[in-house]
């Protein structure tokens, strides 16, 4: 499934043109590599995904086509959650 959908359908982001902007500002990671709109995922893959000051890990436990609003958190699986400092936010680095 492509990076852009998962998003959307697991309601991490709310429309699929805004995680196709995010993903293509540099802001979404798969793995721990930087990751496009178009790039798959599956289930066991890690996203990490940067809200402003924060930055989300999550796994994702399985994928779907469709879903509905209180069945979408049953797709991936909080790991962490982190503020980055403020002062970097013009120098943004990649989570470790």
């Amino acid at each position: 499934m492509r990076l852009d959908k998962f998003l959307k359908v697991s309601r991490l982001i709310k429309r699929r043109t805004v995680a196709k902007d995010v993903s293509e500002q540099g802001r979404v990671w798969i793995n721990g590599r930087e990751a496009k709109a178009s790039s798959a995922v599956k289930a066991g893959d890690e996203l990490q995904i940067q809200y402003g000051q924060k930055i989300v890990t999550v796994r994702i436990e399985r994928t779907a086509e469709t879903t509905r609003k209180d069945e979408a958190g049953e797709l991936y699986t909080l790991v962490k959650e982190e503020q980055r400092q403020r002062e970097n936010t013009l120098d943004w680095e990649k989570p470790q």
